[in-house]
């Protein structure tokens, strides 16, 4: 059977609002971002030399715009007019439901001031298992199983259908990312909040027969004690 990688990446810098944990914002990426970006060919193609492979013609991103603007970056770097990219909505970040773009501040008195639910516990938006109580909220840990479950999908089908060594791409968000590498047995659960993804600096990972997985290349970020979670 060929090798299949799957190339996991981090969207550039954006745009993003000051004290709002959900990770839905709808804002593009920075001058700093698309700097970012504009550095993915040659890691991924230097990748490819080392792994002797070839880079799959359609890369995968998250329908969020800081997304779809780093993966359109990265195919002009390659060769835009060879490659494409497929949006899917199973790679956005951790959704918050109907609190979308709202503040901290805001959601904690929302929360306060409906009778059915209890006070927002410390520390929420880092509990990997916290659920906001709003209609179409997700954990981290949903999220991640979520990002899991389509890696598995898209991945044990080009394991089976490929005749050359091949890499996949993968353009989404930090959070839904490591806590799908815990789902994929590629993380442990305390490693999740111990480490982060840097911005446009891809983790290769490498699917074998079985749904097993393993870490081939690329650094994860260690994180900063007492640090929070952020897309």
């Amino acid at each position: 059977m060929a090798k299949v990688i799957a190339a996991l990446i981090r969207h550039g810098d954006y745009q993003q609002l000051t004290d709002t944990p959900s990770a839905h914002q709808p804002f593009p990426l920075t001058e700093k971002g698309f700097f970012q970006a504009n550095t993915l060919a040659d890691l991924i193609e230097e990748r490819c030399t080392q792994f002797k492979c070839q880079i799959n013609p359609v890369i995968a991103s998250s329908r969020l715009l800081r997304a779809w603007q780093t993966a359109n970056t990265l195919t002009q770097g390659l060769n835009g007019s060879i490659y494409s990219i497929q949006e899917y909505t199973e790679l956005a970040e951790r959704g918050v439901g109907s609190a979308a773009n709202l503040s901290m501040q805001q959601i904690t008195d929302i929360v306060q001031q409906d009778p059915r639910y209890a006070n927002l516990p410390k520390g929420w938006k880092s509990d990997s298992h916290f659920c906001l109580p709003f209609q179409g909220a997700e954990s981290l840990l949903d999220a991640g199983q979520r990002v899991a479950n389509l890696l598995t999908v898209e991945m044990q089908a080009l394991y089976q259908q490929s005749q050359v060594d091949q890499i996949k791409i993968f353009v989404g968000h930090g959070a839904a990312f490591r806590h799908a590498a815990y789902h994929l047995g590629l993380l442990q659960y305390e490693q999740i909040a111990q480490l982060s993804m840097f911005h446009c600096q891809p983790i290769f990972i490498e699917y074998q027969a079985g749904n097993n997985w393993q870490h081939i290349a690329g650094a994860w970020k260690i994180r900063k004690a007492h640090s929070q979670f952020t897309d």
